[in-house]
């Protein structure tokens, strides 16, 4: 019998500290699985740029980030942690999210303190629902979650709002409600990250987000630390934009595309990570019946 995605999660997270990157597609899912990290993230930033070209403000609906998750978690085995921004909603908003979103096979949701129209969490003009608000909305996700090992995160963006101490409170009373993990958000040295460990007894995850308010520690920091993840959300999706400008300025100024053949993935390579060959194969097969 096979292991819940959200079993599969804790059950790697308590073998050590874990790196997850951030697929901005499936495709890229799959090339994460085969480097063998140990989970993926749906990041709602990542989501709403690459799939919408729209900036992460809240535009992002349910019933989007549900397909491009689904899309994920039916490409890899590796589990899923799914950005739900702020629940969608209200409190009964944050039932659905979590009953369709568990539907699609994350093993773990993470909810933010934001009120609407959020912003990115490195972003100046953010404000905050009361705490109280916060913790009904993790009571609710925790009764209507179907598999009690669904790993349900909290991320408060109070550091940047209110300051340190309110982020303590905050998270403290998170858990208290019922969030398994807490995902402090713009953390703004190493001092803070790693009072964060003494004061929080829970699995935390950090953000290691590029030209944001936090320094970039390496994996080596966070795991003497006692971190259980460190999360690289939009990296990728950063790479790989940065990456088609200047294969775009290469072929508009040359007419061509022949330098760029050595920095390609090649057909080969992109076809094996398809699985085009079992494709082919089961064709074959239902033909030959």
């Amino acid at each position: 019998m096979s292991i819940s995605p959200g079993r599969a999660l804790r059950e790697i997270v308590a073998e050590g500290t874990i790196q997850i990157p951030g697929a901005p597609f499936a495709l890229a899912g799959r090339l994460i699985e085969q480097f063998e990290f140990g989970a993926v993230y749906l990041s709602g930033a990542a989501t709403s740029a690459g799939v919408l070209a729209l900036p992460d403000i809240g535009l992002l609906t349910l019933t989007e980030i549900v397909q491009q998750v689904t899309y994920l978690t039916r490409s890899i085995n590796l589990p899923v942690v799914v950005d739900a921004d702020t629940g969608f909603g209200d409190v009964i908003n944050v039932e659905r999210t979590v009953v369709d979103l568990e539907g699609s096979g994350v093993a773990a949701i993470q909810l933010e303190d934001q009120h609407l129209p959020k912003r990115c969490g490195h972003l100046s003009g953010k404000t905050l629902v009361d705490t109280e608000v916060m913790c009904v909305k993790l009571r609710a996700a925790a009764a209507v979650r179907a598999d009690t090992d669904l790993v349900l995160i909290a991320r408060t963006d109070a550091r940047a709002v209110d300051g340190w101490e309110a982020t303590l409170e905050r998270a403290k009373r998170y858990v208290d409600a019922g969030a398994d993990w807490i995902f402090p958000e713009a953390l703004t040295s190493v001092d803070e990250f790693e009072k964060f460990v003494d004061e929080v007894d829970v699995p935390l995850m950090a953000n290691m987000t590029e030209f944001g308010k936090s320094p970039l520690l390496s994996f080596e920091q966070f795991e003497q630390m006692g971190y259980a993840a460190v999360l690289y959300p939009v990296t990728l999706l950063r790479v790989a934009m940065k990456t088609m400008e200047a294969a775009l300025a290469i072929i508009a100024d040359t007419g061509s595309q022949t330098e760029l053949l050595d920095l390609m993935q090649t057909r080969e390579e992109l076809y094996t990570l398809l699985g085009y060959e079992d494709f082919e194969e089961r064709d074959r097969e239902y033909f030959s019946m």
